[in-house]
């Protein structure tokens, strides 16, 4: 790993750490219900209108049909809007309705907060859908993840209450109080650096140099020729224009990385140079992934009265990040040994290009393009400025890995934090069994109950993953998708059952995926990998707020300090990975293997 590199990954978390120990603070005030008198003033009137008593709290099961009656009506909305764009406003290139079946996986895609796209943004969504629509389900969604960690957090702090909050003044008060200021602060800069923001037209441009392509040959009737194999007549063309696509992007751009939602504008996402233009903006983009995570983790401490604990689990999610970064960094600074058998230097140094640049942009470079790809898969955000598609087997491995874990290193808004503290619940079991005591964390006994949830919640998305990876392999329609057969042809679409049931949304791009097949498949992968595990976290915060706190004995394991830290990192690789390392080894280890045969 150059030294670049490392100043690279040493900048992004100094930055990071940095920002997010004010926001916590802010944070914090949010979850007890205690904003300052001047948001109050504004927000009891918009309580009373709407019927919201956010005074009055609510048991887990009411608080979890509350959650999941409001996101099934967001589906219905990014449903509607989709297919009925083509006669609604704000469509200047007069977009058409979006299939069916990829308006049924956008709709679930956004509404989980995975924003997987088996579209091309910029061809396929017109300005309202993009701004109302999907823009929208990114503050909702991510909202949504930050209301189940409050609620979470309420049942470890509570005393003997049962209520884990009111869900809707906690989806007002993340959406209106975090979530909308920090990305329009955020808009501004981007705006500043570059990023579009307009309701233009596209433009139409001249070319320097005329383009050749190839299009269907049309017959009198319109319809396109055919030869004598049912394969269609081409024609070539060729052109000296090309069309630049407009929008309202820094709007969408800055609560994409804020909410870790991760669905791009353009097709190219955060590799488009209006998406982030800069190395600046690249920076800001990837700290924006991780700040409200990291800041959460320092609120957890704050809430539950021990600041130590919030700092073991933010402790534990860095060290697992920085062994990605030091693992998928060096493996694409190796390069290609293939492109090495024919003359060329392949290894990357801080003063000479090299490695594996496929798929990067010149603009980044290997180092900033390889702490991306971990930054958003850490973090279920799944904005990509390079395509993973093109990494090497073992730099291609850890953001799928990273994915695997759970998405509790960092994560996203609130599902990192809650992923990691059903962990930490698992982490005390084990520990209790191992010196014949009943378990407890932060005051709380784990029983039974706690237990039966925490399998759910840890075991949904494996089962989803490799059932759907499963049937995918095996279906017809699963491998016409293929496009690479063998081994990076499974990965291609391990890749993406991970990624939608763990609601990240990256992808390698080599699966054709916006099929109705892969659109159905997906769609009910990302559905039950959000709200499969939702509802017994929230089941398990009810539980907690019920119980008593008990005195801290000698027999307590204290869960703030390096023991429990290395305890916790344990569970996660050994509970979280192992469920996949026979897949792994069908896909990238095997692919590796051939490639530095």
């Amino acid at each position: 790993m150059t030294n670049l590199a490392c100043a690279n990954l040493a900048l992004y978390l100094i930055v990071t750490l940095l920002l997010a120990w004010p926001l916590s603070r802010w944070i914090t005030a949010l979850a007890k219900g205690q904003p300052p008198r001047w948001i109050a003033a504004i927000e009891r009137p918009l309580f009373r209108l709407a019927g919201i008593k956010p005074e009055e709290g609510m048991g887990w099961k009411q608080y979890a049909i509350a959650l999941l009656a409001f996101n099934f009506v967001g589906v219905l909305a990014v449903y509607a809007l989709q297919r009925l764009q083509g006669v609604l406003p704000l469509n200047p290139q007069g977009m058409a309705a979006v299939t069916p079946d990829s308006a049924f996986n956008t709709a679930i895609s956004f509404v989980a907060n995975t924003n997987w796209q088996g579209y091309g943004g910029e061809s396929t969504m017109s300005y309202l859908t993009q701004m109302l629509a999907l823009t929208v389900q990114n503050f909702l969604s991510a909202a949504t993840g930050i209301a189940v960690v409050f609620a979470l957090i309420r049942g470890f702090a509570s005393r003997l209450s049962g209520h884990v909050g009111n869900f809707w003044a906690d989806m007002v008060r993340c959406t209106l109080w975090l979530l909308l200021p920090l990305s329009f602060v955020l808009s501004l800069v981007f705006v500043q650096q570059g990023v579009i923001q307009n309701f233009d037209g596209y433009k139409t441009l001249q070319t320097v140099e005329a383009q050749d392509y190839q299009t269907p040959k049309l017959g009198a009737d319109g319809q396109p020729l055919k030869d004598d194999k049912g394969q269609p007549v081409m024609e070539n063309q060729r052109t000296r224009e090309q069309s630049i696509a407009m929008g309202p992007v820094a709007s969408q751009e800055s609560i994409k990385m804020l909410g870790t939602n991760g669905g791009g504008f353009f097709n190219a996402n955060s590799a488009h140079p209006f998406e982030n233009p800069t190395p600046l903006t690249n920076l800001l983009q990837m700290v924006a992934i991780f700040v409200i995570p990291a800041a959460l983790c320092l609120s957890f401490g704050q809430l539950v009265g021990d600041r130590r604990q919030g700092a073991a689990i933010l402790a534990a999610m860095t060290a697992m990040f920085v062994v990605g970064v030091l693992v998928a960094t060096p493996a694409e600074q190796a390069g290609n040994p293939l492109v090495a058998a024919q003359g060329v230097d392949i290894q990357a140094t801080d003063a000479q290009a090299g490695g594996n640049m496929e798929g990067k942009e010149t603009r980044f470079g290997i180092s900033a393009s390889s702490l991306f790809a971990v930054v958003t898969t850490a973090a279920s955000c799944g904005a990509v400025n390079a395509m993973h598609d093109s990494f090497t087997p073992i730099g291609g491995a850890v953001p799928l890995v990273m994915m695997q874990l759970g998405e509790v290193v960092f994560g996203g808004v609130g599902t990192g934090l809650y992923g990691m503290l059903i962990f930490a619940i698992l982490a005390v079991f084990i520990a209790g069994l191992m010196i014949g005591r009943t378990p407890e964390y932060l005051g709380k006994k784990i029983e039974p109950f706690e237990m039966k949830m925490s399998a759910v919640a840890i075991l949904v998305t494996p089962i989803v993953v490799l059932a759907g990876t499963a049937i995918a392999v095996l279906a017809a329609d699963g491998k016409a998708g293929i496009a690479n057969p063998g081994a990076h042809g499974f990965s291609e679409i391990l890749y993406a059952f991970t990624s939608a049931a763990n609601n990240n949304g990256s992808a390698f791009a080599g699966l054709s995926a916006n099929t109705p097949f892969y659109n159905t498949m997906l769609g009910i992968a990302m559905w039950l990998g959000r709200f499969l595990v939702i509802v017994p976290v929230l089941a398990i915060a009810g539980s907690l707020a019920a119980k008593k706190r008990i005195p801290v004995g000698e027999g307590t394991l204290p869960t703030h300090g390096p023991l429990f830290v290395v305890l916790l990192i344990g569970t996660v690789l050994l509970v979280g990975l192992l469920n996949y390392v026979p897949a792994l080894a069908l896909g990238p280890v095997v692919e590796h293997l051939m490639l530095w045969k």
